[in-house]
C-alpha cells in the first residue's frame, strides 16, 4: 500500500487540490439558478475538481518504461 501511494502521490496530491478548488467555486461563484450540472452541487464540482486537478498534476509525473 505504501509503495502504490510513493509512487502515485501527484494523482493524489492534485485529487485533493482540485477538490478544494471545486469547492471553492461552488461556494464562490456555483450556479444561482441551480441548473447546472456541474456547479449546482457541492458533490459535483468536488468530484470534477479531483478529476481536473489529477490529470493536470500527472502531466507533471515523470514517465518512464516500467517494464
Amino acid at each position: 500500500m505504501i509503495n502504490i501511494l510513493k509512487q502515485n502521490w501527484t494523482y493524489l496530491v492534485g485529487a485533493i487540490i482540485g477538490g478544494i478548488g471545486g469547492y471553492l467555486y461552488w461556494f464562490y461563484i456555483g450556479c444561482s439558478s441551480g441548473t447546472c450540472p456541474i456547479t449546482a452541487s457541492p458533490t459535483m464540482s468536488i468530484i470534477w475538481g479531483a478529476a481536473m486537478g489529477s490529470l493536470l498534476l500527472s502531466f507533471f509525473k515523470k514517465g518512464g518504461n516500467e517494464e
